[in-house]
């Protein structure tokens, strides 16, 4: 009796040991968004309600963000192992905090072309960039295409702009008033907030960057350096399941966009829909990504583009782009292929 107790007993230890094993491998992960739950929220938050991440051995937790600058701060913190940020405001932080220990890096571009662009009301006469000369134009201070239009202004020879800052629910209400002339904002934020105001779409002129000289990247996938060293393949993970989910988002954003809903039941999944399908066609699965390739960058394209950003947010020092950009994590290109063929 008792070399059975025995036996019963190290096989309970033995399965404990087991089980405290399999818990210890999951590998929790802290993810800040680069802004509220909307539709493109839905490109984390899809193949996290699908179990991606936890099949993948990860605990991954999915917060809100009210901007990439706080992004990129909170994942230099600490307080974030990984997030989501305009690779504008990641440069800027190099740039600007030298001696910072543990300055982020990203590790896949998701927004191959920044989204920012101008918009104004068809009846202001606006129709071209030129016609921005001279007039007033409003967007948060720390709006990504208010910190990039000296580029925008430079590629098009734009000058005498007046500047009328205000907070983000305020800048499409303003346009939509008269307040200003012109915004500046992310496309498939602000043109559905300005048809939310009441404006039809057919009143609205918008003038991408990316149409009109300015070769920046977007929003990139970016991870503090402690956790690519202390847990390199984690992050080799949560890469590839978030490949997964992407090629799921683009596939049905219209059920891609149910799971953000249900994380804020208070969204428009119409409207959030629309916005999803809005940033896959014009900096996801846009000519420049097909070219460069999904979660890729071209070397000549981010070096132009440290350059342009150490002159227009006047840093303290050059944006050096060898160490902003780790391409070392990203997937084989077979489950980066999640861009729908021409």
């Amino acid at each position: 009796m008792k070399k059975r107790q025995f036996l019963h007993a190290i096989a309970f230890a033995a399965a404990t040991l087991t089980a405290g094993s399999a818990l210890a491998q999951t590998t929790p992960i802290k993810f800040q968004l680069d802004w509220r739950f909307e539709g493109p929220a839905a490109m984390f938050l899809t193949p996290a309600a699908k179990g991606y991440f936890k099949d993948a051995k990860l605990d991954v937790t999915i917060d809100a963000g009210n901007g990439s600058g706080g992004t990129v701060t909170r994942v230099a913190s600490g307080a974030y192992d990984m997030g989501f940020a305009d690779m504008a405001a990641l440069m800027e932080f190099h740039a600007n905090n030298a001696d910072a220990p543990n300055k982020p890096v990203a590790i896949m571009m998701v927004y191959n072309d920044t989204p920012a662009s101008v918009m104004a009301l068809k009846k202001s006469g606006i129709k071209t960039p030129a016609d921005l000369n001279g007039k007033k134009l409003g967007a948060p201070v720390f709006d990504a295409g208010r910190r990039a239009f000296p580029i925008f202004a430079k590629a098009n020879n734009i000058s005498g702009v007046q500047w009328t800052a205000m907070d983000p629910p305020l800048r499409e209400t303003m346009l939509a008033r008269g307040d200003v002339d012109a915004i500046t904002g992310f496309t498939f934020t602000s043109l559905l907030n300005l048809e939310a105001r009441g404006v039809k779409a057919e009143d609205i002129v918008v003038l991408p960057y990316p149409q009109f000289g300015v070769k920046l990247y977007g929003n990139a996938i970016i991870a503090s350096p402690k956790i690519l060293k202390e847990n390199p393949e984690a992050v080799k993970a949560f890469l590839v399941a978030f490949a997964k989910g992407m090629k799921d988002v683009i596939g049905n954003p219209a059920s891609a966009v149910g799971d953000v809903k249900a994380r804020d039941g208070i969204i428009n999944a119409e409207l959030e829909t629309r916005r999803l399908q809005l940033a896959i066609s014009t900096v996801i699965n846009s000519p420049n990504a097909r070219a460069e390739g999904f979660g890729q960058v071209s070397g000549p394209r981010l070096s132009l583009m440290a350059s342009q950003v150490s002159d227009a947010f006047n840093t303290k020092s050059r944006v050096n782009p060898d160490v902003v950009w780790n391409s070392s994590f990203l997937p084989s290109k077979a489950v980066l292929d999640v861009l729908p063929k021409k």
